[in-house]
């Protein structure tokens, strides 16, 4: 059997932990936006059901969406900020999805 060669044992680098989020993409911010159609007190379980909200929460950004027609609920990846308005959608909220500008 032949000698084992002294070879250097490889070694491991280590880098400081980035946030992946920033580096990969700018996020996406989930958007709900004013209806005729749904009461506020709906849109409140909506927001506590889909986000898992306390009500003080809940009803601040419903209150947004009543009064300013709009209320930017979160900034998420892609996927997540996906899932997001499709619950929402699914609740019968009228919510979308707009890339962030940073």
């Amino acid at each position: 059997m032949p000698a084992p060669l002294d070879l250097p044992l490889p070694t491991t680098e280590e880098t400081p932990e980035q946030d992946s989020r920033g580096l990969k993409e700018p996020g996406f911010l989930v958007i709900c936006w004013n209806d005729p159609i749904n009461l506020m007190g709906y849109v409140t379980h909506v927001f506590q059901t889909v986000f898992g909200w306390d009500r003080k929460k809940a009803e601040k950004h419903m209150l947004e969406v009543h009064e300013l027609g709009r209320s930017v609920l979160t900034r998420e990846s892609f996927e997540k900020a996906e899932f997001y308005v499709h619950q929402l959608q699914k609740h019968s909220l009228q919510a979308t999805l707009e890339r962030a500008d940073t």
